[in-house]
Order: C-alpha cells, then structure tokens, then sequence
C-alpha cells in the first residue's frame, strides 16, 4: 500500500521533497537516490511523445554541485547534442537560484539485438521474497533510508554487500513514472549498504554517481552487487553491478570524499 511519496509538484518542472527524501549524513538535506531518480523522471518528460525512432537512456551522469537543502526545487532539461538514433541531453536541477545537479544522458536507439545478448558476468540473484529485511536505520539516519525495504543476499561485511532495495512511496505524488526512473531512484542507496568504515567516525559522500545500463530495468525491486574501496589519500570509490529480478542491467559508479569525523 502507498504511504506517501518522496516528492511532490510545485509548479510546471518544479518539486517540493517531503520528510521522506531527507538525507544520511544530514536529514536536513535531500538524499540523492530519489533526487537522481526525479531527474530521469524529468529527462523522460522532456522526451516524451517525440515523433520518430524511439531512443532509450543508456548512461546517466549526475555531478553534485553543492548542498540539497530540503527545499523546491527546480529541473531544466535542454538538448545538447540533437540526433535520429544518438542524443545528448542535459539536465540542471536549481535550488534557491543555485545549481545543484548537473546531469547528461546519453539516449541511443533501441532495436533487436536479442540474437547476441549475453555477457561473461553474473547471473541472476536470490529473489527478494526468499530474503529478510534489514534495518539500515541501525546504520543510517533519515526519512530516506527509514522508507526502504532492504534485503541482503547474505550477511553485510565491510566493503562488500549484495542487497535488494524497494519503496512503497510514489517518487512524485500524482504523477506515473517510468520503471527506469523508479529503479534509478534506488541505486545511490548502494554507497550506504557497505560501508568500509562506521559512518559515525568516518564521512564518505559521494560527489558524482554515474550509472551505464545495457539493457532496461523492469520490476520494483533494484539489486546492488557492491563493493567499496578506501585509497590511502582521501578518495573512495564505490562500484555496483545494478541487478532486477531477470539479472544484470548494468553498473554503476560512485566517486567518495574520504574524511575522518572529528
């Protein structure tokens, strides 16, 4: 049953975050995950109804600007690179007068290719129903991660976790998004679910998140094979293979800022 929705609209290409979209390291602040997800959803809305051969977004590269205060919010989407069969779009997300977000997505053609598919890596994972739920909230504050249904295919270690994530809220409330959008607004959850070091000693955000899919998800679950890596100058990175119920959809990288807690 829905129970509410992490966003809501505030006018034509604007949005106001609930309690839901609160932030981990500030619940003050928007956690990322459903604000990537509202961006896709954005992007999907600028693109559609086009006439012509359908494109599909293929790789999403979001770079964060500066603090997501838990405020409306607003999201420009322009084209920059135009095509019939490979397109470059940009998305702004601009908050108090400020960017925020800068988001580019490649969209390439869509056809069958099923003849050749396949890949020499993982395969399918431990469905979510044959799981129990973890409480990430013994790990992490705020409205985002209380809103999660997280369930590990085996016990979490340091550095290293393979989880099923889902939500029973809408990502904007009223309006339909596309499973794209919803499974994107999961996968920057992936950061949190092996943590290297205890975030109450440690900080390790991510400044970027960039997500490359060769096929498109389906279904409410998003699967985050990840893993997190220290190095020894101030910088992690946190690497995910992105799974739905039939197997891999693609991968997904996150660059960290390392810094102890005083």
């Amino acid at each position: 049953m829905n129970i509410g929705s992490y966003y809501e609209p505030a006018g034509e290409h604007c949005y106001k975050p609930t309690s839901h979209a609160g932030g981990a390291w500030d619940p003050a602040e928007q956690h990322f995950s459903p604000l990537g997800g509202l961006i896709v959803h954005a992007i999907d809305e600028y693109v559609a109804g086009r006439p012509g051969e359908k494109l599909v977004l293929s790789r999403i590269s979001f770079d964060i600007l500066g603090r997501l205060a838990l405020d409306e919010c607003e999201i420009r989407v322009e084209t920059l690179r135009p095509g019939r069969t490979i397109e470059l779009v940009e998305a702004v997300m601009v908050i108090g007068g400020r960017a925020v977000v800068r988001a580019r997505a490649w969209l390439l053609s869509s056809g069958d290719t099923s003849a050749v598919a396949g890949s020499g890596g993982g395969g399918v994972l431990t469905p979510p129903e044959k799981l129990a739920s973890w409480p990430m909230t013994d790990v992490w504050p705020g409205g985002y991660i209380a809103s999660l249904d997280v369930r590990p295919v085996a016990p979490p270690t340091p550095g290293r976790t393979t989880a099923w994530i889902s939500t029973d809220l809408d990502l904007v409330a009223g309006q339909t998004v596309s499973p794209l959008a919803a499974f994107v607004a999961l996968v920057d959850t992936a950061n949190g679910i092996a943590v290297w070091r205890p975030p109450t000693e440690w900080m390790f955000p991510n400044v970027d998140l960039t997500i490359h899919l060769h096929r498109q998800p389906e279904g409410r679950w998003t699967g985050l094979d990840t893993t997190v890596t220290f190095g020894p100058t101030g910088q992690g990175v946190t690497s995910t293979v992105l799974h739905d119920a039939s197997g891999p959809v693609g991968h997904a990288e996150q660059i960290l800022t390392v810094r102890p807690l005083a």
